[in-house]
């Protein structure tokens, strides 16, 4: 599977695609300004589901805000509950 990013300069996503080059997982975010994005929605495929996907999904988000200088606003509730689950993005709040 492929792991692709889009940014259009007021929202991105990370996604990856199947064989079939559909669309099976993804994690969406707004620009809220220069230094934050919002977290604001994460999908996952029933297929991937329980296999980490969405966890990749996020790590992808965390890695691009890391080496961007930004925090994140998790909107998602996935996303906010990961926040609270792992001190290690603690740092990234916003």
């Amino acid at each position: 599977m492929q792991l692709q990013h889009q940014d259009n300069g007021q929202q991105g996503e990370f996604f990856k695609l199947n064989e079939n080059g559909e669309r099976v997982a993804e994690i969406s975010y707004i620009w809220n300004d220069e230094h934050k994005i919002v977290a604001n929605h994460t999908w996952v495929d029933h297929s991937l589901r329980g296999q980490g996907a969405a966890r990749e999904m996020l790590d992808s988000l965390v890695n691009y805000a890391r080496e961007k200088h930004l925090k994140i606003i998790p909107a998602c509730s996935y996303v906010d509950v990961m926040f609270k689950r792992d001190k290690s993005l603690a740092d990234l709040r916003a």
